[in-house]
């Protein structure tokens, strides 16, 4: 059983080699107090999930020409909606906090 998960996890790996991804999910770091922003670090997460939507839609279409495999095509897409959904659920909390805001009695 052992051999079998590491064998999925070298492919799993090599995978992600071929695409151009260095880690499955990246960690998030603590944003520097030193001239960074909430704004900023907003703005390059949403361009962190734009890049890798843009990198699926790269992988798609070299998979439709036979360039890619579909398992390669599966984790572009699978990563693509994973920073997508994390974009949304963070744009649902900054309006549940507004809205929350915005209905207290002073």
């Amino acid at each position: 059983m052992i051999s079998n998960i590491s064998s999925a996890l070298n492919a799993y790996q090599a995978a992600l080699s071929r695409i151009g991804a260095q880690t499955p999910a990246k960690e998030t770091t603590p944003v520097q107090a030193t001239g960074s922003s909430f704004s900023d670090m907003v703005k390059s997460k949403i361009e962190e999930a734009q890049n890798l939507g843009n990198q699926a839609e790269q992988v798609t279409i070299a998979g439709i020409q036979g360039k890619a495999s579909v398992q390669d095509v599966a984790l572009a897409v699978s990563n693509a909606e994973v920073a997508l959904d994390t974009v949304v659920a963070f744009r649902d909390s900054a309006i549940k906090a507004y809205q929350s805001i915005f209905n207290m009695q002073i």
